[in-house]
């Protein structure tokens, strides 16, 4: 369940975000469906804690670049995506595609890094966004590793809308299909979430953790080199666990 005032303050953000422009105190409350009071009392908050600026007298507020130092300094020092990042680089460049890190979060997966591909029609997400964990490739991938029981419980938590005909139908069909991945070593999501967007995951543990590692893009071509992305992904998946059992032995 959302906590009102930090769910407000998140999608006050997101909204400058979109706007990209300084917005006067109506319009703010305006976009975010709220009483000018209460947006009021937020928008001062923030003032007074250095995370917006009002631009001039009734001119509108903007953030400062406080939040973005905050983000900076917290993602400088984020061990996973320190280890990961450079091997993500590594996918985009040898497959072409985007390229993931995920984590399951909840019922979903979150996103933890992208790097996106250069082609002119690519998958473009960012971190922190969340998917479905039965239509996605790292949530099916890691969902894999999970016990029998862990599944059943996780799977009691999914709605599994369908969103497209290949999208799986039910929480027997989730399983079979995870161990079929298991036993690859790699999951395929072709066309399950969108029928134009297609992926291939590993899972990957790392600090005790599972993460999953995708490589997304358009389904024409994820399905054609659909095995030369697994190998991919198979040798950074190797390159990660030997680079974790060597900072265990020091």
């Amino acid at each position: 369940m959302d906590v009102k005032l930090v769910a407000r303050t998140l999608d006050l953000f997101e909204l400058f975000a979109a706007e990209q422009r300084p917005l006067p105190l109506t319009e703010l409350a305006r976009l975010l469906n709220v009483p000018v009071s209460s947006c009021l009392a937020l928008a001062r908050t923030l003032v007074s804690r250095g995370y917006l600026v009002e631009v001039r007298k009734r001119g509108g507020y903007y953030p400062t670049r406080r939040l973005q130092m905050l983000a900076s300094a917290i993602n400088a020092v984020d061990p996973v995506v320190e280890i990961v990042h450079p091997r993500l680089i590594e996918l985009r460049d040898a497959s072409g595609e985007t390229a993931v890190l995920g984590k399951i979060q909840g019922a979903a997966v979150v996103y933890l890094d992208v790097v996106e591909s250069t082609k002119a029609i690519r998958y473009m997400r960012a971190p922190g966004e969340l998917r479905p964990l039965y239509a996605n490739s790292i949530g099916k991938a890691i969902f894999g590793e999970l016990d029998a029981s862990a599944q059943q419980t996780l799977g009691a938590q999914l709605s599994f809308e369908r969103f497209t005909t290949a999208t799986v139908a039910d929480l027997p069909a989730l399983v079979a299909q995870a161990a079929a991945a298991r036993a690859q070593g790699w999951c395929a999501n072709l066309g399950e979430s969108a029928p134009e967007l297609s992926a291939i995951a590993v899972a990957v543990r790392i600090r005790g953790e599972w993460y999953g590692l995708s490589v997304v893009g358009p389904t024409e071509r994820i399905q054609k080199d659909q095995q030369a992305h697994a190998a991919q992904l198979l040798r950074v998946k190797q390159a990660i666990e030997v680079q974790e059992q060597q900072e265990q032995v020091e």
